[in-house]
């Protein structure tokens, strides 16, 4: 695990290194052929549970100032 959940991140920052599919991509997630999952946008880590228990890490949008 390379950020937990809550922390801000930037695009393109690797988020949780992994053997397998322990935690799977969700919104705004990229995952590496060896399973590595990286955020494709700035903003705030979260992690929640699907169906089956399956784990998913997304990324909340960081509000952009107009």
């Amino acid at each position: 695990m390379k950020i937990f959940g809550g922390e801000a991140c930037k695009a393109g920052n690797i988020i949780v290194r992994q053997r397998g599919t322990e935690f799977h991509p969700g919104n705004n997630i990229g995952m590496g052929k060896d399973h590595t999952l990286f955020a494709l946008v700035d903003g705030i880590v979260t992690f929640k549970k699907g169906k089956e228990d399956k784990r998913f890490v997304s990324i909340v949008p960081a509000q952009t100032e107009a």
